[in-house]
């Protein structure tokens, strides 16, 4: 018989191993602490939608509707279902479905995988995971550098180096539509220089051409009418605003003409952060304004601002600073030979863990249970604190031996304990150290 052909992961979709897990977890834990301390509330949106909201808020001559949404019909019932390829559209969503600002404006922010059909690359893959945040209901400068600020913070918390801001204002949609026309305008003179793509976006989205990698392109781009040139007096003020919050609590930006957005709900401030340590990807968080979004989807007019950032970028530059110090599997591991004393090891270990202490037990593999010299190498690989340790004549005598794992090897102990004594020692001995963190623990005697 044939030996079966290994499944392997779709292309463009990875495995979080555990041996990357604490960076994410690092990640996640300090930007949920940040958002938190701005005022901003979890939301956890579906990973499936409707077709049609994507089609509204990204619009439909985009790359992303085009040629890269993962779309499907529902066989059990006609729906054209998409998974969901960018976070802001789905907040939105719910926002207005929940009428969720009838009491005032609301400060979200959400995380969780997105899913965009492109040739994988180094920070470009077909599931994503990206940490957003969006304000709802707030029409002022000072929410869009609050943003920023946020933005800034985490860098800073995380220890990110090299991590810069740009930053523009692309005007409302009256502004952008006379631009628009002077812009096909100056490519047209120009169109001998348009490589096929920049082309193609000439009549449905010339903006993009702005933000073309082409270097051939380059020189005649940077001859392009400025947006900038074409506010007026309100989104003059907005943007000044913006700026003056962001210069008078020393954020470094740089104001780039070029900087727009591909899809079609912003309006007025857009910014990005970028970094030259991820090649061609160096973009690791970008937001704006989107202040007609849900007019769109039939709501009243409301305003909002937000941003995403792509973890796995952030987890790469993360690297670049060294590999983190490894948490403890465990605080006890439970070692164990025998029938009766794996009984007892499962009480003592069920004892423990309901006094908040994270225990783990040795269990047998196709090799067999182990020998006390090999559980207790397990024992020492795994972090823990202290190893419990049961064998015949501890259960015959109703004690456990209770030995130390983490001092100088000199200093290592070994304690013959009471089995009932056995977690007020441990608890005790560990809640006094005052050098090893464990505030998880919650014994009640």
């Amino acid at each position: 018989m044939s030996k079966p052909e290994k499944i392997v992961a779709i292309k463009g979709m990875n495995d979080i191993l555990p041996s990357d897990a604490p960076l994410w977890e690092l990640f996640e834990n300090t930007a949920e602490t940040i958002l938190k301390s701005y005022g901003y509330q979890k939301i956890v949106t579906p990973i499936v939608e409707e077709t049609g909201l994507f089609k509204r808020a990204i619009g439909a001559v985009t790359d992303i509707v085009e040629k890269e949404m993962y779309s499907f019909t529902d066989s059990m019932n006609g729906d054209e279902l998409t998974l969901r390829p960018e976070g802001t559209a789905g907040v939105v969503r719910a926002v207005l479905e929940h009428n969720m600002v009838y009491d005032g404006p609301k400060r979200l922010w959400y995380k969780g995988p997105m899913f965009r059909h492109e040739r994988p690359q180094r920070g470009r893959y077909r599931q994503f995971f990206q940490f957003g945040a969006e304000a709802v209901g707030f029409t002022g400068p000072d929410i869009d550098a609050e943003l920023i600020m946020l933005c800034r913070r985490l860098w800073d918390d995380l220890g990110l180096q090299n991590v810069r801001l740009e930053l523009n204002s692309i005007g409302n949609a009256e502004e952008r539509l006379r631009h628009r026309a002077d812009l096909i305008a100056y490519f047209e003179k120009h169109a001998d220089i348009l490589d096929a793509e920049a082309q193609r976006r000439l009549h449905s989205n010339p903006l993009r051409i702005l933000d073309t990698k082409n270097p051939t392109m380059q020189e005649m781009v940077n001859g392009a009418p400025q947006l900038l040139s074409y506010l007026g007096e309100e989104s003059l003020a907005h943007f000044e605003g913006v700026k003056k919050l962001l210069d008078r609590n020393n954020v470094q930006y740089t104001v780039n003409p070029r900087l727009v957005r591909g899809l079609d709900y912003y309006n007025r401030t857009v910014f990005e952060w970028v970094t030259e340590e991820l090649g061609s990807q160096g973009t690791i968080c970008a937001g704006g304004r989107y202040d007609p979004l849900i007019e769109q989807f039939g709501g009243k007019a409301t305003p909002g601002v937000g941003f995403a950032m792509g973890i796995e970028r952030i987890i790469e530059l993360m690297k670049g600073l060294g590999e983190p110090a490894q948490p403890s599997q465990c605080d006890v591991y439970m070692v164990h030979q025998g029938e009766e004393a794996q009984v007892q090891a499962f009480i003592l270990a069920e004892r423990l863990r309901d006094a908040g202490l994270d225990v783990v037990l040795h269990c047998a593999t196709p090799t067999g249970a182990g020998s006390f010299k090999s559980q207790m190498k397990k024992a020492d690989g795994s972090g823990a604190s202290f190893a419990v340790i049961l064998g015949e004549d501890e259960v015959a005598n109703n004690v456990a031996a209770v030995k130390s794992l983490r001092g100088e090897a000199g200093e290592q102990q070994q304690a013959t304990v009471a089995f009932d004594a056995v977690v007020d020692q441990i608890v005790d001995a560990i809640v006094g150290d005052h050098d090893h963190d464990h505030d998880h623990v919650h014994y009640h005697p």
